[in-house]
C-alpha cells in the first residue's frame, strides 16, 4: 500500500513552511498527488447585533486575507515546483462554514491529512481546534506536526501505541501506508509483560504481519505506573529516536474526554514529534 493523495492544511505562511518540509518528502517517496489547502475566512456580521462596520474595514480585512493567501501559495509553489509528483494549490472560502468544515470536506478523498499543531498566537478564530474536528469527523488519518518542527523525514522509525482494540488495529494498519521499506516499527504495550508470551498473541500477530510486509517490528512492554500513557509514549519515542508516533484517537465518548481527559488531548497539548492520529 502507498499514499497516493496527501492533503496538507496550510493555515499561516510560517506553518506552511514547517508542514511542507514533512509533506513534500512523503509525496516524493510515494509519487503522491499533493494538495495544499488554504481557507479564506469570511467576515461574519450577525444580524442581531446593531453595529455599523465601515466599508474600509471590509476592504482591509479582505486585503489581509489576500496577502496571507498569496504568501502561502508562494511557499507551496517554492517547495513543489521542481518536484516530479503532481501538486495542486486550493484556495477555498469558508463563507458561512468554519475552516475545519472545509478541511473535513477536502480530507474525505485523501489517504493522509497533514496539519500543524494548534497555535493560539496565530491561528484565526475559525481555525481553532481544527485538528480535533478533522480527526473526529473526516474519517481519515491525520498527521499533526509540532510547530517549527525540523526533524527527520517520517516513516523510517515508527512507534505504535498498541492495545487489543478496534481503534488500535486500524492505527496499526495505517502504518503500512506510511512506513518506508524495511522500516523499524516498535509496538508499545502499556503494562507488564506476560510470563507466558503466548497470552499476548494479538500483539505477536501484529509483529508477524509487519514482518510479512518486510518491516522490522518488535514488541515492547512498559509499565505506565506513575505516568500517563501520553508521557510513556513520548518517553519511549525519545529513547528509540523515532521519527513518528502512531496512535488511535478519541477512543471514548466526548463526555468522557471532557470530564476525565484523554491521551489524545495530552499528546496534542505537549507534542514533540509528528503524531499520526487514527480514528
Amino acid at each position: 500500500m502507498a499514499l497516493k493523495t496527501i492533503l496538507v492544511c496550510l493555515t499561516t505562511p510560517d506553518h506552511a513552511l514547517t508542514l511542507l518540509k514533512v509533506a513534500v518528502p512523503l509525496a516524493r517517496k510515494h509519487g503522491a498527488h499533493l494538495i495544499g489547502l488554504h481557507t479564506v475566512e469570511a467576515l461574519v456580521v450577525y444580524p442581531g447585533i446593531a453595529m455599523h462596520i465601515p466599508d474600509g474595514a471590509f476592504v482591509s480585512f479582505n486585503e489581509s486575507q489576500k496577502q496571507e493567501a498569496k504568501a502561502i501559495k508562494a511557499t507551496f509553489e517554492k517547495y513543489t515546483e521542481k518536484e516530479d509528483f503532481v501538486s495542486e494549490y486550493r484556495l477555498l472560502r469558508a463563507e458561512a462554514q468554519s475552516a475545519s468544515e472545509r478541511m473535513i470536506e477536502s480530507a474525505r478523498a485523501a489517504d493522509l491529512v497533514i496539519m500543524s499543531h494548534e497555535d493560539k498566537n496565530s491561528d484565526r478564530y475559525d481555525q481553532r481546534h481544527a485538528q480535533t474536528q478533522v480527526i473526529r469527523e473526516s474519517g481519515r488519518p491525520v498527521l499533526v506536526v509540532p510547530l517549527n518542527y525540523d526533524g527527520p523525514e517520517v516513516g523510517a522509525n515508527i512507534l505504535l501505541g498498541w492495545s487489543d482494540t478496534r481503534e488500535a488495529a486500524r492505527a496499526a494498519h495505517e502504518v503500512l501506508n506510511m512506513a518506508e521499506p524495511g522500516a523499524d516499527i516498535t509496538l508499545l504495550r502499556a503494562g507488564p509483560s506476560y510470563k507466558d508470551p503466548f497470552k499476548d498473541s494479538n500483539a505477536i500477530d501484529m509483529v508477524e504481519m509487519y514482518s510479512r510486509h518486510g518491516l522490522r517490528a518488535t514488541l515492547e512492554h512498559r509499565d505506565p505506573t506513575g505516568t500517563s500513557i501520553a508521557k510513556l509514549l513520548q518517553t519511549v519515542a525519545v529513547e528509540k529516536e523515532v521519527d513518528m508516533v502512531v496512535t488511535w484517537a478519541f477512543g471514548h465518548s466526548r463526555a468522557y474526554d471532557f470530564v476525565l481527559g484523554a491521551t489524545t488531548y495530552e499528546l496534542m497539548r505537549d507534542q514533540k514529534l509528528p503524531v499520526l492520529f487514527s480514528k
